[in-house]
């Protein structure tokens, strides 16, 4: 029951969210992930598109190829799996910006700037952002290896989506990490808050998760043919189409703070740092 509540409560988050970002105006924060997506869907796009031809006139050419393959190989693995946590680790500086922003507007808490405290926020943003990372491996590996036991396709076991479930949770658990950290709770101490409310926590990164991951085609977006190639309208609606998408996924790490530090303000007394309803 606490879960459900915990979860709901979440969803709500949100649309505070949406309404605190119009009434406070933050919508020049969209334009930083907007431009950092754009690099993102831009480079995979580059890497998809490349072929390999190996050299092999000598040994030296052949090992850096195969460097260059691997090389390759993993920054596109990492784009495509796993891209969620790449724009919470990038983004890590602006998250805790307006992390604190949002709580100083809630509650009146002021942080005065202090350098070396912000750097350590974002080495701590980051740190939990890969812990949830190898985490979440982990258990897919587990899932997938007992989804094979039963099922001869493991994407058919019902098992296997739990491995959902398992990333909106640590998705969840990098948003909520940045209030925590304010709060002086160490790494462990919010382990165990965010376990307690583990229904939030999986809310906000299921809409993180559905915002980020919209199938976004900016090759439609700046290239201009499909109005000759398709019509003027069919071309039209696609663009429209992709540029909500890219707004959309833009949008989504904005969003995910600012609701995660509306809800944590709400399940607990953040003037009070360390007690929780």
């Amino acid at each position: 029951m606490k879960f459900l509540t915990h979860f709901f409560f979440g969803l709500k988050s949100y649309w505070k969210a949406i309404l605190f970002i119009k009434e406070q105006k933050f919508y020049w924060y969209i334009l930083i992930p907007a431009i950092f997506m754009l690099g993102v869907y831009k480079i995979g796009a580059i890497i998809q598109q490349r072929t390999f031809v190996p050299q092999v006139e000598n040994m030296n050419e052949i090992v850096w190829q195969m460097i260059q393959l691997l090389f390759e190989i993993s920054i596109a693995l990492l784009l495509m799996n796993f891209a969620k946590y790449v724009v919470v680790i990038i983004l890590s500086p602006l998250l805790a910006h307006l992390s604190q922003k949002t709580e100083r507007i809630l509650t009146g808490n002021k942080y005065p700037f202090d350098l070396n405290q912000f750097l350590r926020d974002i080495k701590r943003g980051i740190r939990i952002a890969l812990r949830n990372f190898f985490w979440q491996y982990l258990f897919f590996i587990i899932i997938f290896l007992v989804s094979m036991i039963g099922w001869q396709d493991p994407k058919s076991s019902p098992v296997f989506y739990l491995i959902f479930v398992i990333a909106f949770y640590y998705y969840g658990f990098s948003f909520m990490d940045y209030v925590n950290e304010r709060r002086k709770l160490n790494i462990n101490e919010s382990i165990i808050f965010v376990r307690q409310h583990s229904g939030f926590a999986i809310s906000i990164g299921l809409i993180y998760s559905l915002l980020i991951l919209v199938p976004v085609d900016i090759h439609i977006i700046f290239n201009l043919s499909g109005f000759k190639q398709n019509g003027f309208f069919f071309g039209l609606g696609q663009f429209i189409l992709h540029i909500t998408l890219w707004i959309s996924a833009s949008t989504a790490p904005i969003l995910a703070i600012v609701a995660s530090t509306i809800g944590m303000n709400e399940l607990v007394d953040l003037k009070l740092k360390r007690k929780s309803k």
